[in-house]
Order: structure tokens, then C-alpha cells, then sequence
């Protein structure tokens, strides 16, 4: 029987997708987190995804998509970084203003839409935060990078993609200069503050929005 998941569903699938990228599994207070809703309200919808076998929920351990769910999670993602790409490329909008109106827009894009749209863009291969668009077909090409906060101290290194696309994230770190491809590197870290150099003038951010950014080595010394 065929799916048509909801626009809530669809973006707990989409959270669900995220999450587990970064912790293998999805527990309720991240979803929560990533969600911005209260834990209780989760079970009722995680209930009707595990119905229609699109997650597998184990108490106390968190949800992790089935194959099922996560190609429909991949071509929800593909719609979102595409929209994101219209609203950067061809409206001119923000880089960090664009992920909230994406994912409300991506419920409205039909396949033969997302086609042309693509082509339209010359088939990017990363959204505006450099994260990867998935193909039409499901696969995704990952770039090597890693966590800012894996970096050892004094490593050059240059922005490859922010993970985190909430406004209010890519507001801050744009506001100390942090953007896609921006030499940067650690100057000092302790369990809750990284002090960092980018493009030259220091700054300091908190663990959490450090782990948000990912790096790829520079040859820059």
C-alpha cells in the first residue's frame, strides 16, 4: 500500500534522519530538541510511523528508521536542500534564513517539480550549509569532513558544512564570521567552550555550536 505521510510525519522522519547521521539512533529528547516540541508529544505520531513501517522504536533506546523510512527520508531531504537552493540561488535569500521557509516548502514540492527544479539549479551537489543533496535515486556523496570539535588545537582547517540549519544558529555563527569555506582553527577548548580563530580574529563558542561545524584540513599553515 502506498504512503502518504503527513507533513508531521514528514518531518519527524526528517529529524529521525538527522539525528541518527549523528548518534546511530534518535532518542526522544533529541527528536524533542530537534522538533521543538515537548517529549510526551512524540509517541502518538512514532506509534503511526511504526504501523506503516517506516521506523522501529525500542523502549528506553530510541527509533531508527527502517530501509522504508529511510528512502523516505532521503527524498524529503533532497526536497528540502533543493528548496533551500532556490531560495539562496535563484531569490537571493539568506544562507541563514532559508532553512525554516525550506522545510516548509519542501512538503509542497511533487516529484516532476523537484526534477526541473534540479535542473533549473545545474544539479547542485550540497545545499547551502554544505551539506550533501541526495539523487533522485536515493544515494548520497558524503565529503570527507569531521567535527571542528575532533580537531586537534592549531590545526588549520577551512569550513566544509554546518550541520545545524537553524536560524538562530547560523545567525550566531555568521555574526563571528563563521561561514562555508572560512579558514579556521582552535586556539583553546575545555567540555563547554571552544576558542577558536577564524579568518584571523578570535572568538568563542560553546561545545554544542562547535560540534555543528564541520571541517576539511588546510593546506594553510
Amino acid at each position: 500500500m502506498e504512503i502518504l505521510p503527513s507533513q508531521e510525519s514528514e518531518e519527524y522522519i526528517e529529524a529521525i534522519y538527522k539525528i541518527q547521521k549523528r548518534s546511530g539512533v534518535a532518542k526522544t529528547n533529541e527528536l524533542a530538541k530537534e522538533l521543538h516540541v515537548v517529549p510526551g508529544s512524540i509517541t502518538n505520531t512514532i506509534t503511526h510511523l511504526e504501523k506503516h513501517n517506516l521506523v522501529e522504536h525500542k523502549p528506553y533506546r530510541g527509533v531508527r528508521l527502517t530501509k522504508q523510512g529511510e528512502k523516505l527520508a532521503l527524498d524529503i531531504v533532497r526536497k528540502h536542500r533543493l528548496a533551500e537552493r532556490l531560495l539562496t540561488d535563484i531569490l537571493d535569500a539568506k544562507w541563514n534564513e532559508v532553512h525554516e521557509s525550506a522545510c516548509r516548502l519542501e512538503h509542497a514540492l511533487t516529484e516532476e517539480v523537484v526534477d526541473l527544479l534540479e535542473k533549473k539549479l545545474g544539479n547542485p551537489k550540497l545545499c547551502p550549509h554544505g551539506n550533501p543533496i541526495p539523487t533522485k535515486n536515493g544515494k548520497i556523496e558524503e565529503e570527507h569532513s569531521l567535527p571542528l570539535t575532533e580537531v586537534e588545537l592549531n590545526e588549520f582547517c577551512n569550513v566544509a558544512k554546518i550541520t545545524d540549519e537553524h536560524k538562530e544558529k547560523l545567525e550566531k555563527l555568521a555574526d563571528k564570521g563563521i561561514t562555508l569555506g572560512i579558514p579556521i582553527h582552535i586556539i583553546r577548548k575545555n567540555p563547554s567552550t571552544v576558542t577558536l580563530c577564524v579568518d584571523g580574529k578570535e572568538c568563542s563558542l560553546s561545545y554544542s555550536d562547535a560540534s555543528s561545524i564541520w571541517v576539511k584540513p588546510s593546506m594553510e599553515k
